[in-house]
């Protein structure tokens, strides 16, 4: 029925049945189930106010009902991005990929602040109010506190055929995700990479005299902000004998002996 009104355009429930060769009963209850889903809208004939009877009632498809067929549109993002990148380098993809970022960042940071605003605003706190904000985005996430910190878990991803060339958007939203929450995070896992779920884990505040121990497993790339590198600190390796530190112990030596009294 849906085809229907797409290939043809706003239809009574008569011409509908006279197309389907059903009754116009029963195309009555497909309609309003497509109804109650939001798939098509009933409105008024431009000749409701003709003529005598009942005005003529027209069902028209909305923008979610032609969102259930088939899209081009990580193609066209694909052929864009292929574009970008061949005129600009990954600069430019990376700039594209934080222009259209900008939107969703404002509108979660609304959310954000004005939920935390009488709270600590800690950044386990923020992910929570942030995992909701997201899902009302689409993204379907959800956050938890785990031993260590906080995890923000997004189950869907609208980009995730285009990031799976473009690594860009991801680390995009990496920088997104820990402006939000205050703090740098790490992505442990992603759903353009082949991962079930889209996870990002967010350090909690260290206890004082300890050290985050352990090595870090996360994807290039994939960080909320880039790590700096020790100053005088060289790539080349040193040799052992340089990095090995001197012993504690002294062995006394026949320069001793030979010191004048």
């Amino acid at each position: 029925m849906t085809s229907l009104l797409l290939e043809h355009g706003p239809q009574t429930a008569t011409e509908l049945a006279g197309r389907l060769g059903i009754s116009a009963a029963a195309v009555r209850r497909h309609l309003d189930a497509l109804l109650a889903g939001g798939r098509v809208e009933e409105r008024l004939g431009r000749d409701a106010h003709r003529g005598r009877g009942r005005p003529a009632r027209r069902f028209h498809l909305t923008d979610a009902g032609r969102s259930a067929f088939p899209h081009a549109y990580d193609d066209l993002a694909l052929t864009a991005l292929r574009y970008v990148a061949g005129a600009g380098g990954p600069d430019a993809v990376r700039a594209v990929a934080e222009q259209q970022l900008a939107g969703l960042e404002q509108r979660c940071s609304d959310a954000v602040e004005s939920a935390v605003h009488a709270s600590t605003g800690e950044p386990v706190d923020r992910a929570q109010v942030l995992a909701a904000a997201l899902t009302a985005e689409g993204y379907a996430a959800n956050a938890s506190a785990i031993s260590g910190g906080g995890q923000l878990c997004q189950h869907h991803c609208p980009v995730a055929h285009v990031a799976a060339e473009f690594p860009q958007l991801c680390e995009a939203e990496t920088a997104v995700i820990g402006r939000l929450v205050g703090t740098h995070v790490q992505r442990l896992a992603t759903i353009a990479h082949g991962d079930g779920i889209c996870t990002t884990h967010i350090p909690g505040p260290l206890v004082p005299g300890t050290r985050p121990s352990g090595r870090d497993h996360t994807r290039a790339g994939n960080r909320s902000a880039p790590a700096r590198p020790v100053p005088g600190e060289r790539g080349a390796s040193r040799p052992a004998r340089e990095r090995t530190a001197p012993s504690s112990t002294t062995t006394p030596t026949n320069d001793r002996e030979r010191t004048p009294a």
